[in-house]
């Protein structure tokens, strides 16, 4: 009887259990869709489009196919039989008014191949059907000599792979030379954004910790009234337009702005400094906008420390500032490292402030990936670039909880 009624128990149990899951699953639900939907989702879309890339392979698959038996690390043409098949298959994109996507993505292997291609394609436009396949290309050549260059033909083949590494090669300033073999670019555009944009991220993060750090601790030994009061002005920037907040630093450090006209008025300087458009003017700019992400966590961390154990160090003999940097600093480092990490995180992706007060020296590596998403509607060179974005964040951050993050902080 009594093992009847332990199954019966434990049966009942395993019921209410399974419909305590049920209701954790429903109320997580909402949450794990939304997470799903605007985060898993783009990142994995960003990931996949950084490496799929069909559209030279759609537009002239015949030609690819045809190139499949010619050595393009030769250097030599390609047979005759392809340039005719290429030039029928220019001939159909001119009609279809799809030459221009083709010429787009041979451009960006070869500059100056977009107009060579817009121009060949308006002549075969107007060449009858019939005679482009007798001609077995020669309409095509006699149209520019640049279609005798062999590097030409190399790179259209290069182009028609669907799945390319080529986007992430560009994004570290690399590419492959004839042979396939990987080298460097002549220009290095892009390792300098991704290391000045480190570099703007810290300056930043440090800026902030060191203007944070006195003011959370003076609200943090204020009176509660004085406290709330003081957090209303550190929270007051967060409503204010993002925008009228960047606008006002234009006003400040242009080149007749307030900080110019009020060193020349007392002498200081005779000619305007150049403070608009320049790095310093990201940097204080988005100093100023992310200050209160330092402050809030270091503010809430400081209010919850005892301030007996100060008092203690300094009754047992030690002076001011040993007990200051051994006993209470070290109480705040969840409050700075939470500070840090959010500071240095959200400066690093910053778009709209480097955009409109940094100029080309401000410029961080979120504004190349905006451009080619909106200007040069290069979006894999984009995602390829928002993915090392990603990895670089993610990989940072893995140092920064080895190193120096919560779990290893102990007390001195």
């Amino acid at each position: 009887m009594s093992a009847q009624l332990n199954a019966e128990e434990k049966a009942h149990f395993q019921k209410q259990l399974k419909r305590k899951k049920l209701k954790l699953l429903a109320f997580t639900l909402p949450l794990l869709c939304f997470v799903l939907l605007a985060f898993i989702a783009p990142i994995a879309t960003m990931l996949y489009r950084s490496v799929y890339h069909p559209t030279v392979a759609q537009l002239i698959p015949e030609t690819l196919t045809s190139m499949k038996g010619w050595d393009a690390k030769q250097g030599g043409m390609p047979p005759r039989s392809t340039i005719a098949v290429f030039s029928q298959e220019l001939q159909v994109l001119a009609n279809e008014r799809l030459s221009g996507k083709l010429a787009e993505e041979l451009n960006r292997a070869i500059p100056g191949s977009s107009s060579l291609i817009k121009s060949t394609s308006r002549k075969l436009k107007k060449i009858p059907t019939e005679e482009l396949v007798n001609g077995e290309g020669e309409q095509l050549l006699a149209s520019h000599k640049k279609w005798h260059n062999p590097d030409l033909w190399s790179a259209m083949y290069q182009l028609g792979g669907v799945w390319t590494d080529r986007f992430y090669l560009t994004s570290m300033d690399l590419k492959r030379n004839k042979a396939g073999d990987i080298e460097a670019r002549d220009t290095q555009i892009y390792l300098k954004l991704y290391w000045r944009s480190i570099r703007i991220a810290f300056t930043i993060t440090l800026l902030t910790a060191i203007l944070a750090f006195p003011l959370s601790y003076y609200l943090a030994q204020a009176s509660s009234k004085k406290a709330n009061t003081l957090i209303v002005f550190v929270l007051l920037p967060f409503w204010t337009s993002l925008l009228v907040r960047t606008t006002s630093w234009i006003a400040l450090l242009q080149t007749n702005g307030v900080v110019n006209s009020t060193l020349q008025s007392i002498g200081i300087i005779r000619e305007p400094l150049e403070l608009l458009y320049t790095e310093f003017a990201t940097v204080i700019s988005m100093t100023h906008i992310l200050l209160p992400f330092m402050v809030l966590p270091l503010y809430s961390v400081m209010k919850n420390i005892d301030p007996s154990y100060f008092r203690a160090a300094l009754s047992l003999g030690s002076k001011p500032l040993p007990a200051f940097y051994k006993i209470y600093f070290p109480m705040t480092l969840p409050g700075l490292s939470a500070g840090a990490l959010l500071v240095f995180i959200i400066s690093i992706g910053y778009y709209i402030t480097p955009a409109l007060v940094g100029g080309t020296d401000g410029q961080m590596i979120s504004n190349i990936i905006a451009f080619h998403m909106q200007s040069s509607n290069n979006w894999e060179l984009a995602a390829a670039l928002g993915s090392l974005l990603l990895v670089l964040i993610i990989l940072l951050y893995w140092v920064y909880d080895r190193s120096v993050g919560v779990k290893n902080i102990k007390l001195g």
